[in-house]
């Protein structure tokens, strides 16, 4: 599969585009990388001084990598159309977190498919830092399809 077919599908643009690479995608997981970028506008109030990435961003950049472009994955693995109109509606998330990143880090998120029926994906995510230490972990849900053909 091209990772860059499916990192161009996904329904978002910088600045709220969290992917930067895929490195492994499958009917099982997806593996993709993203780097926090100094100047991201975020970090000039979360926190004075002391710029760390907020959590509800790495949740976000957990469900794009491991969730979204998995679920791109999966309609385009099942469907014998091309998707042109994604419709993403995220669901659940149950979320840990043990590091911080500031800004300049490179993140690398991992997901593990539990389940995806009915067009929604459940999944186990992890991010990891540069130095291979667990940043945070959880499981999210989302419902994900192609609506072009709706009537």
């Amino acid at each position: 599969m091209d990772f860059d077919k499916i990192i161009a599908k996904l329904p978002y643009t910088k600045p709220f585009l969290f992917v930067d690479s895929l490195s492994y995608i499958d009917s099982s997981g997806a593996a993709g990388s993203y780097c926090f970028q100094k100047n991201l506008e975020f970090y000039e109030g979360h926190f004075k001084h002391f710029p760390v990435t907020p959590g509800v961003i790495l949740t976000e950049c957990c469900a794009q990598i491991g969730l979204v472009c998995l679920g791109i994955f999966l309609l385009l693995e099942t469907s014998e159309k091309d998707i042109n109109n994604l419709a993403v509606a995220f669901s659940s998330s149950q979320m840990e977190f043990f590091l911080p990143v500031y800004p300049g880090e490179t993140v690398f998120v991992s997901s593990e498919k539990l389940y995806f029926r009915f067009n929604k994906l459940k999944c186990k995510v992890k991010m990891y830092n540069a130095a291979k230490e667990l940043v945070c972990k959880g499981e999210l849900a989302g419902m994900i399809k192609d609506s072009s053909y709706e009537k």
